[in-house]
């Protein structure tokens, strides 16, 4: 039918982590603009995902907060089955939640051998833990109906490397190794698992501070270094998450897309 939404998403529920602000909240909406059956809002800040639910609600779809920190397996054991009992079974897995963790504030280390292994954990819990819970909390029920697609966001730094952010490459990197496994165990039952790279993102500044920040010697610097010169926005990735989500990437499965403005090109 000419005019027929490629990406139509059929109905399904989907489970979005870290969706309050930024990525993943653009990418709760782009799901539920496209046929999404309801949408599980997924943040550590409560206030956070209930101001997202409204908006997806205003579009006429289903969507409830389920607020937990994704490195406490109970707690999204617990979260994925509000979703399930109010929404229906979550069959889109959108793992967004990432940095460092709820509780810390991304920032560049030291150099790795003056940082305290303790420091480590920060990462791990959130960016590969956090993954691993999810999708084990998820799973049974993609398998149990025969389908699902499971999209983690990763970042330029586990997937070519960044200095000091060691711990954090090293998360991301276990990230997107964990969904090609995942992708061949999970393929036969008719489910998919791929990962999105992504490199800078734009602050969150009104118009008169982001003008400010673009003419920094800085900013000018970090955007020397894009192929695209700008840096990336929330709706470059939810675009590529919802393609991954829907049918049009039915027989893509195990692979890491990046959606980084021409920051690196390796492989």
């Amino acid at each position: 039918m000419i005019g027929q939404d490629v990406l139509d998403l059929g109905g399904q529920v989907a489970f979005v982590t870290g969706a309050g602000q930024g990525a993943g909240r653009a990418i709760a909406l782009a799901l539920a603009r496209h046929n999404a059956g309801g949408v599980a809002v997924n943040d550590f800040v409560a206030e956070r995902a209930g101001a997202v639910v409204e908006e997806i609600e205003a579009l006429g779809v289903p969507a409830l907060a389920v607020p937990a920190d994704v490195g406490d397996h109970q707690a999204v054991v617990s979260a994925l089955g509000a979703a399930s009992t109010a929404l229906g079974p979550v069959t889109l897995l959108v793992n967004n939640a990432g940095n460092a963790g709820p509780s810390t504030t991304m920032g560049l280390s030291p150099q790795f051998w003056e940082t305290d292994p303790a420091d480590w954990e920060r990462f791990f819990r959130t960016n590969l833990q956090g993954v691993m819970n999810c999708c084990h909390a998820a799973l049974p029920e993609m398998i149990k109906q025969g389908k699902g697609r499971v999209v983690t966001i990763i970042s330029d730094a586990g997937r070519i490397g960044e200095a000091r952010l060691a711990a954090y490459s090293a998360a991301k990197a276990g990230a997107a190794g964990f969904m090609r496994a995942l992708a061949r165990e999970a393929g036969r039952h008719g489910i998919t698992a791929n990962a999105i790279s992504l490199s800078t993102l734009e602050p969150p500044l009104d118009e008169e501070a982001m003008a400010e920040f673009l003419a920094s010697d800085r900013t000018r610097a970090q955007l020397s270094r894009y192929v695209i010169r700008r840096f990336g926005r929330p709706d470059d990735v939810a675009n590529m998450a919802l393609f991954l989500c829907s049918d049009a990437a039915a027989w893509i499965t195990g692979q890491t897309y990046p959606v980084n403005g021409g920051y690196s090109f390796t492989q």
